[in-house]
């Protein structure tokens, strides 16, 4: 049960389209409930009938996929969550209906967050049918709700009313976690977090990347007229962009030469290119791309760009895309705390600065662009990801896990 699936393009998305077809190979029947896809715009995307609510189609990987009703929102906090909501009371309701026998009845249930609703919904179909519950919190949740200002909503102050009810969501939250089977995360510091909160059984599952099509890129250049920086990801509030569209801005002004090249799009990419536009930094946005297309972005790129906000929860994640440039073994710029940081810096595949630290960042590339021979990395993080962020070997793990629940 998710609220996001092929062909959506998103982290969500791209994690279970790459487990899928290893568990489907391994004889796991699989079933996803979800709405259409609607991410990020909020409304259809796919305007065919294949992915309208209500349809049952067979997914590219052989497993079978029940689209439910959503609700088109935009960017807002309440909009969203009645979006989730509905999509989530829908796929309990369509479970229920679907596995009413016993004959046809999973023998787990998997609900991925974000949305959070999806996770009530695996609760209650579990309970309802007598099936063990899985929950897989990709994200820092609900700790990510009050450091990310979401209550604010724009607003200086948060209302009583909306505080009680966040009150009330984050223990229902905790509740589910320590109610589930197992509960995944994507990071060793989450898991322990959670162990902190009395969940019991919490397992790890990192993201991935698909490490057999992306082979070592040549080290950089030894001369270049301006170090190219390339981010490619989502463009939304999480990632702090603002803070190196600063840095880019202030090393131009210092004489340094620097190319910053945006590669994707999300809720934050209007705006980021008016405050590249205000501060006149020397900026690209280069929008979506096919995913083929992706490695030739990283191969400009001299160093890669990974980013994250100074909440504290954010210590608790590593992005997906950190895995990409280890296994491209391109120099990584890290403006992240905790535990990304902390695996860039043990592999030796790149530079860490303070998140929100602009001032860092545009020393840190004035440096590099000084100094060339330091954007070569070793094979460490290659190496790393090859271990643990290897989807075969992740599907392997999570195959174990979910056999172990069901016996």
């Amino acid at each position: 049960m998710t609220h996001h699936y092929a062909p959506e393009n998103n982290a969500p998305q791209r994690r279970w389209s790459a487990l899928v077809p290893r568990l489907v190979a391994d004889g796991v029947e699989v079933t996803v409930i979800a709405p259409p896809p609607h991410y990020p715009a909020g409304h259809r995307d796919d305007l065919t009938s294949e992915h309208a609510p209500g349809t049952v189609t067979s997914g590219e990987h052989g497993e079978t996929v029940y689209r439910v009703r959503f609700r088109e929102h935009g960017q807002g906090l309440r909009s969203r969550s009645i979006d989730q909501a509905v999509a989530a009371l829908d796929s309990a309701w369509l479970g229920l209906r679907l596995f009413r026998s016993r004959a046809s009845r999973p023998d787990v249930i998997v609900s991925t967050a974000p949305g959070l609703p999806s996770i009530a919904a695996g609760w209650l179909l579990g309970l309802l049918l007598h099936v063990p519950h899985v929950i897989e919190m990709r994200d820092a949740w609900p700790d990510l709700i009050h450091a990310s200002g979401m209550l604010r909503n724009g607003q200086t102050r948060v209302s009583t009313k909306r505080r009680v009810l966040t009150l009330v969501a984050d223990r229902v939250l905790t509740w589910l976690q320590r109610s589930a089977a197992v509960v995944v995360t994507t990071t060793d510091s989450f898991a322990e977090v959670l162990r902190s909160r009395r969940v019991q059984q919490v397992e790890v599952i990192r993201n991935g990347a698909p490490l057999d099509k992306l082979e070592p890129l040549a080290p950089p250049a030894p001369t270049s007229d301006a170090l190219h920086i390339a981010y490619v990801g989502t463009m939304g509030r999480s990632q702090g962009l603002d803070v190196a569209i600063r840095a880019a801005a202030s090393a131009s002004a210092l004489g340094i030469p620097v190319e910053l090249r945006f590669v994707g799009g999300g809720a934050d990419e209007d705006e980021l290119q008016t405050l590249a536009q205000t501060l006149g930094a020397p900026v690209t946005f280069v929008g979506r791309v096919p995913v083929g297309d992706i490695v030739d972005h990283y191969r400009w790129a001299d160093t890669v760009l990974v980013s994250l906000r100074d909440w504290a929860p954010f210590e608790w994640t590593v992005p997906s895309k950190t895995y990409e440039a280890l296994a491209l073994q391109r120099h990584v710029s890290a403006v992240v705390a905790g535990e990304t940081a902390g695996l860039i810096t043990s592999v030796h595949a790149g530079d860490v600065v303070s998140p929100g630290d602009d001032a860092a960042l545009a020393l840190l590339w004035g440096r590099l662009a000084r100094h060339r021979e330091q954007l070569a990395v070793g094979p460490a993080g290659r190496e790393w990801a090859m271990d643990h962020a290897n989807f075969d070997e992740l599907a392997l793990s999570y195959l174990r896990l979910l056999k172990s629940v069901a016996a």
